[in-house]
């Protein structure tokens, strides 16, 4: 009989930076960076009470007028962050939704993070060779 053998695989970086863009259909009001800061949190609150609302998130760039953003979590909280975002579904009573953008480097699907910050500065799409 062949045994079964179970391997996970974790990356040693700390943090993972999740390029984010918040899609706000109706158009509208745009958030400015506080309140885009104010928006992630209230997600994680919502999914994850008190302790997803306190979990350590940092914007290190914003674009109000993209919607888009470079957020830093540390790594064992990406899948809360994800999943707290990917949930979210109104901002101020409007229909809004996160979308994780990842653009590498290196070639990794669409939906990845990357734990390198470095990795988020070109898109491996546009790669000309």
């Amino acid at each position: 009989a062949a045994a079964f053998e179970r391997r996970v695989l974790r990356s040693a970086a700390e943090h993972h930076y999740p390029r984010v863009l918040l899609e706000l259909p109706d158009g509208g009001a745009r958030p400015n960076a506080a309140q885009f800061k104010q928006l992630v949190v209230t997600a994680l609150r919502e999914l994850h009470g008190e302790v997803g609302a306190a979990l350590p998130v940092d914007v290190l760039t914003y674009e109000e007028k993209t919607l888009s953003a470079i957020l830093r979590v540390i790594s064992s909280g990406l899948v809360k962050l994800w999943s707290a975002l990917t949930l979210l579904g109104f901002y101020q009573n409007r229909r809004c939704a996160f979308r994780v953008l990842q653009f590498c480097l290196f070639f990794l699907s669409p939906n990845q993070t990357s734990p390198f910050l470095l990795a988020l500065s070109g898109n491996s799409r546009e790669l000309v060779l």
